[in-house]
């Protein structure tokens, strides 16, 4: 930006005109000869042409630098940014129509103020480190601050400048100038905004946080006289002398009552943990034919019961899936058990699986019940809506499928429904086949390990120390024991009692609760584990904290198993059966 001409566009510039040319004084054509003279005026007529040439470049040039003139004035004073030349004192020397406008004067007024006084107080400091920085370095410099126009209003503001010099050599200030207060204002607002969104989470992760503590303490206390009551129903539909029919068919009224009410506790906290985001899972390679196959043995005992048929179509070639087994599990015995209770008497069930697309494989359940009304399948996958089967007799807790939808997505799937009125229904799952797993320690691991060979009989009695505060399923345990003449059961009612009797009598097993007084089960289970004395001890986890992580931090802790309340009384005598099997060389020493 030159500092020699004017930028006011009111300004008058000189049109061209020719340049004065010296003519030669008139000669008298008597002192020429006609050619001389002929010759004279032929070379004034070319001079003049050549004359005519010059001034029409003159008049070119001059037109060409008002252009130039008209080009800067759109470039610099109309530019949306304001531009600033200051002298090193900091004063304004000049400022384009944006600056002017931004800062609330007109150009001439402008002109020898102190930019410093367009700046907030409170921002001085940010200025006078700037212009220092800039002068010290003679680097291009940037900073953000508060200004205010003449009239007193404030605004955001963007500075970068860098040194230039004028013809006399002195420092200038060649300065950007640009208004961001609508995006400090933005930046204001995403922060609030930011801000009340951590709150938000922080909300939200403590009300989870009490809704896992809750759900767990529910669990917990619902277990505990669900352990007891369903403990003693089984000892007394095993007891001997034998029930009455009269007796049996209130014992079964018990068990079906218990064995409902834990159903319905299981998919409540299933369904918690997977809209908490909590429930663990892990994919992996897994064998459609063998998982249906076993699916459809577990379910064998009710499609019996029921008088359904259950098949299997047969598989073309192998087909591997990735999916969790566990979950996978649940979710296709939760559509078995769903098409064999709602069938009609000698109904069908029917599975058979497709390729609807590459890299997927869907799963279907044809079963040749009653069927859905369009209406009821608009209210399918609704928690706790059983769709008018509440009166039917037939058990359920209006929680499967909702727990099945949410599963199979989790594992990149999907479901979906087909039916018709008086025919059936088709339930179906898609997942993602995947290849066949290569042989590993994982699948070794999966493998049927070798029959024991039989071991002799022990001479001596073993001994069960069971840690466990409450009496009921202290009397519970003394009681399953009892008939076992192999097995002397000792009580203890806290862990440091429980400690001090391993100390002294060297139990062959300890069964542990972890919900103690006083120091709970997993602290036990440490000071047990670092005693040399019963480190050896297998230890079981007895327990009515059933949440999926708390099993997996009992496990990681040490425990052999982790058996939860309400117990299967079968379940734990063979738990207890395999813990001594382990602790049987010792036994014989």
């Amino acid at each position: 930006m030159s500092d020699s001409f004017s930028t006011d566009p009111n300004a008058q510039h000189p049109q061209p005109q020719a340049p004065l040319i010296d003519r030669p004084a008139p000669v008298s054509a008597a002192s020429f000869a006609p050619r001389s003279t002929e010759q004279l005026l032929h070379d004034l007529q070319v001079h003049q042409l050549e004359l005519e040439l010059q001034n029409e470049e003159l008049r070119n040039t001059q037109y060409a630098l008002d252009a130039e003139r008209a080009r800067y004035f759109d470039l610099y004073d109309l530019a949306p940014v304001g531009y600033c030349t200051l002298s090193e004192q900091g004063l304004l020397l000049e400022a384009n129509l944006t600056a002017a406008t931004l800062l609330g004067l007109a150009r001439g007024a402008l002109i020898h103020q102190p930019f410093s006084r367009f700046v907030l107080k409170a921002d001085q400091d940010i200025y006078y480190l700037y212009h220092k920085q800039l002068l010290a370095s003679g680097q291009t410099q940037s900073c953000e601050l508060r200004m205010r126009t003449h009239e007193g209003t404030s605004f955001w503001a963007h500075l970068e400048a860098t040194i230039a010099r004028n013809a006399e050599g002195a420092a200038l200030h060649r300065m950007v100038l640009t208004d961001i207060t609508d995006r400090k204002r933005l930046d204001q607002t995403l922060q609030e905004r930011n801000i009340e969104l951590d709150i938000a989470r922080k909300a939200a992760e403590t009300a989870n946080h009490a809704k896992s503590d809750f759900l767990s303490s529910m669990s917990h206390e619902l277990r505990s006289p669900l352990n007891s009551i369903l403990g003693f129903a089984q000892l007394l539909e095993s007891g001997s002398p034998a029930p009455t029919v009269a007796q049996k068919a209130r014992i079964d009224h018990i068990l079906h009552a218990g064995w409902y009410l834990l159903e319905l506790i299981n998919e409540i906290l299933d369904l918690a943990l997977i809209e908490a985001g909590k429930l663990s899972y892990s994919l992996e390679a897994l064998p459609l034919s063998e998982i249906l196959s076993e699916c459809q043995s577990m379910s064998q005992a009710l499609a019996e019961q029921s008088g359904v048929q259950v098949s299997i179509a047969a598989f073309d070639a192998p087909c591997y899936v990735s999916a969790d087994r566990t979950r996978l599990t649940q979710l296709i015995i939760n559509l078995l058990s769903n098409a064999i209770k709602y069938n009609r008497a000698n109904g069908t069930v029917t599975v058979s699986a497709q390729r609807p697309a590459s890299g997927r494989v869907r799963i279907s359940v044809r079963d040749t019940g009653q069927g859905l009304s369009e209406a009821k399948l608009a209210q399918l996958f609704q928690p706790f809506n059983r769709l008018g089967q509440e009166s039917s007799g037939i058990t359920g807790t209006g929680i499967g499928l909702v727990v099945c939808k949410r599963l199979i997505e989790m594992m990149g799937g999907a479901i979906g429904v087909e039916s018709t009125l008086g025919v059936g229904s088709v339930f179906w799952i898609e997942l993602n086949t995947t290849a066949p797993p290569g042989f590993s320690a994982g699948s070794a691991a999966r493998m049927p390990a070798p029959a024991l060979a039989p071991s002799e009989p022990v001479a001596r009695q073993r001994t069960v120390l069971y840690v466990e505060d409450n009496e009921a399923n202290m009397e519970l345990v003394a009681q399953l024991v009892a008939p076992r003449t192999d097995l002397r059961l000792l009580r203890a009612y806290d862990a440091v009692q429980g400690i001090a009797l391993a100390n002294s009598e060297s139990p062959d097993v300890i069964l542990l609760d972890i919900h103690l007084p006083g120091m709970n089960g997993l602290q036990a289970l440490r000071v047990l584990q670092l005693n040399p004395a019963t480190r050896q001890i297998p230890v079981l986890a007895l327990s009515a904290n059933a949440m999926p992580s708390d099993i997996e931090k009992g496990l990681a802790a040490g425990f052999l198993r982790y058996l939860t309340k309400p117990i299967l009384n079968k379940e734990l005598m063979q738990a207890l059966d395999h813990a001594l099997e382990l602790v049987q060389p010792r036994a014989n020493d």
